[in-house]
């Protein structure tokens, strides 16, 4: 096990592919906290977020099993990609779980024209561009600690490993950082009645 603690990422993810179980466990360990920590940040609930980190770990495990993964030095960037494919997955759900049967003689979509359906993407888009705005200015408000470990983890997409080295931190501390920065923002966002949900 000592041995696995030394190898890099892509050669553990090499590794449970060859069949090493335990070589997946240390790759468990090392990419769960700041997988965890994204998957919540985008979806602001605890229970959806469990849902999500366990389905990004079983899509994970069927690529490798399938042989879709190519070591490029950024396994943690894979996860992420998963995982976000996987929460917009959870919210195309939620979208289709929302939808309500029109009667036929009520389909007004049908009869919206191409303009009319422009425009209401573009006030999403819209919309969205304000939401993410509207996170930078919160970022703007933490204390500075908080700040760069949040800019670094969401906007850089760093490893708390690698912010922990640059910051000359625990990887506990960024991981503290981060989790009170983004407990300071949603408390700022409700204080300031900013909406932060994406259209």
């Amino acid at each position: 096990m000592n041995r696995l603690s030394q190898l890099t990422d892509e050669e553990l993810a090499l590794k449970y592919v060859e069949g090493n179980n335990r070589a997946f466990d240390e790759l468990l360990g090392r990419v769960q906290t700041s997988l965890f920590s994204y998957i919540i940040f985008i979806v602001h609930n605890q229970e959806t977020a469990n849902d999500i980190f366990q389905d990004t770990f079983l899509k994970a495990i069927t690529k490798l099993k399938e042989g879709k993964y190519r070591p490029t030095g950024k396994f943690n960037a894979w996860m992420i990609r998963i995982a976000h494919n996987a929460i917009m997955d959870w919210y195309r759900r939620k979208r289709t779980a929302n939808i309500v049967d029109a009667p036929d003689d009520d389909l007004f979509i049908a009869a919206m024209s191409d303009d009319q359906l422009m425009e209401s993407s573009k006030e999403d888009m819209l919309a969205n561009a304000q939401v993410l705005c509207d996170v930078k200015n919160l970022i703007d408000y933490l204390p500075e600690p908080q700040r760069d470990i949040i800019y670094m983890r969401y906007y850089q997409n760093m490893a708390f490993k690698d912010i922990a080295e640059q910051t000359k931190t625990s990887i506990n501390t960024c991981l503290g950082r981060a989790r009170y920065g983004l407990i300071n923002m949603r408390r700022l966002a409700k204080q300031k009645q900013i909406q932060l949900q994406l259209a």
